[in-house]
């Protein structure tokens, strides 16, 4: 199996596409959040990463090392790179992107623009503590989270299958730090729900160079569950994805 293929799935094939959208999900998040995004953005083709210990991964030990997952990332998105490049991270799924942004530039690939969302432009937060609750807290956290069914998330199996990368996922998106002078070339746009008190916060505006956009829209922190931003992304993608 090759990188690609082990690392994203291609929601929608979209053979025409002028442009590829590499969407990262949240903490304890799955490929399959963004199942439906590719009928939705027209002349984009649309994959989701599959990070390791979950679906078709669930055989690898959860991550540990938040940049090592974007380099491996990074190695996936080089197969795909013969036409323009977006990334687009919810939550967690933003630093990964980030560094996925990094890895591509320092290979002479461009992304054209990073979408951080779930994710605001304000000084990194104190350290968070809770990534090693007990599975109760953790499930309170997801529910508290919102994007996750409650008879679902009470269910014994279901606990016992997502909880360890849940929490592991955890432990590596508070446990990083970006390395002293990290700046991506490529324009950022934030997109956080109204409503949001668990946005990522991060310093966006020292993190690139290609200039940012902030956009804040109805919701919570899984805003994008009722309300997808699709209609943003096109129109921040119009001119790459327009046909020519």
């Amino acid at each position: 199996m090759t990188t690609k293929a082990r690392i994203l799935r291609r929601q929608v094939p979209a053979p025409d596409a002028r442009l590829r959208l590499v969407c990262f999900p949240h903490a304890g998040g799955s490929a399959s959040f963004f199942r439906d995004w590719g009928h939705s953005l027209p002349g984009i083709e649309v994959y989701a990463v599959c990070y390791p210990g979950r679906a078709e991964r669930l055989a690898e030990p959860p991550p540990t090392d938040l940049r090592s997952v974007a380099a491996e990332v990074a190695d996936a998105c080089e197969e795909v790179a013969d036409r323009p490049i977006a990334l687009f991270g919810h939550s967690m799924g933003a630093p990964i992107a980030l560094e996925t942004a990094a890895a591509l530039e320092a290979r002479n690939i461009q992304p054209v623009r990073l979408f951080a969302s779930g994710s605001r432009n304000a000084p990194y937060p104190p350290p968070f503590t809770g990534a090693d609750s007990d599975d109760a807290a953790v499930v309170e956290r997801l529910l508290t989270l919102g994007g996750t069914d409650p008879e679902l998330a009470a269910d014994p199996e279901f606990q016992e299958l997502v909880l360890p990368y849940v929490r592991a996922d955890g432990r590596m998106f508070h446990a990083y730090a970006p390395r002293p002078g990290l700046c991506v070339r490529c324009p950022v746009t934030t997109i956080a729900g109204d409503a949001d008190e668990d946005a990522d916060l991060r310093p966006w505006a020292e993190l690139t160079r290609g200039g940012l956009e902030e956009h804040t829209v109805r919701g919570d922190h899984f805003y994008l569950v009722s309300e997808p931003p699709h209609a943003l992304i096109r129109q921040s993608l119009t001119a790459v994805a327009a046909p020519a």
